[in-house]
């Protein structure tokens, strides 16, 4: 193949499942694919590449100073955290992202992991294992709480697509969404509740916005101990978005219910992580960030992340974020 054609290097595809289909972009061009991309192998890998398609494999100016050729950085994910978008806006590297593409998929990962917290799924699944039933000869034993979640206040930190979404899904099932106002700001604005006020008010919070530096830990100490006993916490966001080691105090302690959460600070976690190696607490519910990954909204996310390509080409704006 000609070495004029511009070259496209996904860095991570093995982040997007075999079975997900990959159409033809509509340029000629040279595709280059890595199942996974480590820190050392960029330097190899990026040589020459116009186009970087990037999910989580970090991409700073010490890194992208070195590529001239690169173009346009087409991230394979909403979240744009592990991209240097000041580098890029100061020398010209275009940087677009997903949007909207999991605005089932997240949601309904979010009221599946709120009925299961507010109902105790896992904590009585625990208990059959450890043989409670058969101690307590009776038909049906209550050791844990169960809550209805029609009546309950939602609160919604992050009012963007994926947010809305939650809210209306909520809606649908009895619950009252609210949507807390940035944290740190003295006005409110209309439709919104104070961030403290949101938190005092909830009986579960449910994190819907991205990780930055005003955001990180903006769930700590002195937010969880606003919120009410009987709440549940739940984080398909950003790990970074919680501190975690104060979240396991809360759950041991009672200060909370419970915790839904499907990102973590590190990812892949290991058991040095505070909620790995406190994953069999009956109140705290673990997934490996799988909430944006059903079958449809992957086949989503590849469409959309082609067509943005194809745009860019085009001399469109699609999805740009640089």
């Amino acid at each position: 193949m000609p070495q004029s054609l511009p070259k496209v290097v996904f860095l991570d595809k093995a982040t997007i499942p075999a079975h997900v289909h990959f159409r033809e972009l509509s340029f000629p061009h040279q595709w280059v694919e890595y199942d996974y991309t480590s820190l050392d192998e960029l330097e190899e890998r990026l040589v020459g590449a116009e186009i970087v398609i990037s999910n989580k494999v970090a991409l700073n100016g010490e890194i992208l100073k070195q590529f001239p050729s690169i173009k346009l950085i087409a991230v394979s994910a909403t979240g744009t955290n592990n991209v240097d978008l000041d580098y890029c806006a100061q020398n010209h590297i275009a940087v677009c992202n997903i949007q909207g593409y999991a605005i089932r998929s997240v949601p309904e990962h979010v009221i599946g992991m709120i009925f299961a917290l507010k109902r105790n799924l896992f904590a009585y699944h625990q208990d059959i294992e450890k043989g409670v039933w058969q101690k307590d000869k009776q038909f049906c034993f209550f050791t844990h709480p169960i809550t209805d979640v029609a009546g309950a206040t939602i609160t919604i930190v992050g009012s963007g697509s994926l947010g809305q979404a939650i809210a209306t899904l909520a809606s649908a099932v009895g619950m009252k969404p609210i949507f807390a106002e940035r944290k740190g700001v003295s006005q409110v604005r209309e439709g919104y509740v104070s961030f403290e006020e949101a938190l005092q008010q909830a009986d579960i919070v449910s994190l819907h916005c991205p990780l930055t530096q005003s955001t990180t830990d903006l769930i700590a100490r002195d937010e969880l101990a606003l919120m009410k006993p009987t709440s549940v916490l739940i984080n398909t966001g950003r790990g970074g978005l919680v501190n975690e080691v104060h979240l396991v105090e809360a759950l041991k302690s009672g200060e909370i219910a419970g915790a839904g959460f499907d990102v973590f600070t590190q990812e892949p976690a290991d058991t040095s992580n505070p909620l790995l190696a406190n994953m069999s607490l009956p109140n705290l519910l673990l997934t490996p960030h799988v909430a944006w990954g059903s079958d449809s909204a992957l086949q989503s996310l590849v469409d959309i992340l082609l067509n943005n390509i194809d745009d860019f080409i085009a001399g469109k704006h699609s999805n740009r974020v640089v």
